[in-house]
Formats: structure tokens, C-alpha cells, sequence
């Protein structure tokens, strides 16, 4: 969470009265926001702006498969987002990636793309689909990023059928059960998906 200074913080940092703080406040120099009390707080933002103080961030690409078979797909992934990058003249990107299901929130480095927007280290995450980030609420994670200052880049935004996203989400959910109840190499596993699939896509 980001830092709010009390008025008198603020005007300690800056140099200034609390008075000409509370006229840059009304004229809207500066962006104070208020405690559920009423009183103003100056986010650290505000201050590092007014002193001059930017502070440099990363372009990030991000791109995941769900299982090690797919080591192709995440390569063509990593190759697009670079393609694109580069395009539009964000050099030296760091890539982050994952092989495992969209649907787990602990994946390793998403965890650390978490991390790194919250911290502020990154202006803007690229991602050749919206569920190779995540796989449900992504609108939330383009909102809770937004809220850190971060943009999330989507390269293809192809759109689905509502048919088309229900049977991909039915068949991942189920996916993603039966890899639990029974591991993702078994039997079981593959015959359990496998069978979902027909009986979905069956009209």
C-alpha cells in the first residue's frame, strides 16, 4: 500500500505551510485524499511528484502454458510479446513465465509479478492472451494493477462466443479437480479430461 503523510508531514518534506498545502489542495495542485474522519492525507506519490522525484519502471512480459508439453506454445508466446515490444520501442523488457494452470494463484512468477506492481516497479505487463495471466477475473487484476499505476498490455484480444468461453472454463475447472484428486500424469486424470471434452463439445 502506498505511504499518506499528514498535512503537516507533508509540508515538513516540501518546505511549504500546511496553509499553502490546504490552497494547493483547493486549487488542485495537489491530489490530498481524506481519512474517514475528514482529514487530509498527501499520498507519497504526490510528493515525489512535486519534488521532481520519478521513479523509473520496467516493461514486463508475462507468459504461461499449462503443462511442460507445451514448452512450443510459451516459447511462441515469449517471441510475440518480444516482437511487440520491441515494435513499440520498449527495450530490454524483463520476461516472466510459467508452466502451470491459470486457475492457481501461486504460481512462482506470478507471485513476483505481483510483487513487482505492487511495489511499483512496473509500468506495464505484456501478454500475448488475457488468460495466460489468469484464467477468472481478469478485469479485477487489470483494475487491482491499474490501481498500483501499472497497464496490462494484451497483444491478441480475439473475442469468444459465450459458448466458446463456457466450455473453455467448464473444461478447465474440471481440468483442474481431477488434477487434484488424482494427479496430472494418471490415468484417471487423462480419461476424466478426455471425457469432459466429448461430452461438451458433443452438440
Amino acid at each position: 500500500m502506498e505511504k499518506h503523510y499528514t498535512m503537516k508531514e507533508a509540508s515538513r518534506i516540501l518546505g511549504v505551510s500546511v496553509r499553502t498545502l490546504q490552497r494547493w489542495d483547493k486549487a488542485g495542485k495537489i491530489r490530498c485524499i481524506r481519512t474517514i474522519g475528514g482529514k487530509r492525507r498527501v499520498p507519497e506519490s504526490e510528493i515525489k511528484r512535486i519534488l521532481g522525484i520519478y521513479e523509473e519502471r520496467k516493461v514486463v512480459g508475462y507468459a504461461r502454458v499449462s503443462s511442460h508439453t507445451q514448452k512450443d506454445d510459451l516459447e511462441r508466446q515469449i517471441e510475440l510479446i518480444k516482437a511487440y515490444a520491441k515494435e513499440k520501442g520498449w527495450d530490454d523488457i524483463e520476461i516472466l513465465k510459467d508452466v502451470g494452470s491459470g486457475l492457481k494463484e501461486d504460481r512462482k512468477n506470478f507471485q513476483k509479478l505481483l510483487k513487482m506492481v505492487m511495489n511499483k516497479e512496473v509500468s506495464k505487463v505484456i501478454v500475448a492472451y488475457p488468460d495466460r495471466l489468469t484464467r477468472f477475473g481478469f478485469k479485477i487484476l487489470e483494475e487491482f494493477f491499474k490501481s498500483y499505476g501499472t497497464e496490462i498490455v494484451v497483444i491478441n484480444k480475439r473475442a469468444k462466443t459465450p459458448q466458446e468461453e463456457l466450455i473453455e472454463d467448464l473444461i478447465t475447472i474440471i481440468s483442474h479437480f481431477a488434477g487434484k484428486l488424482y494427479g496430472m500424469r494418471s490415468h484417471k486424470y487423462k480419461k476424466v479430461v478426455e471425457g469432459a471434452k466429448q461430452l461438451i463439445s458433443d452438440p
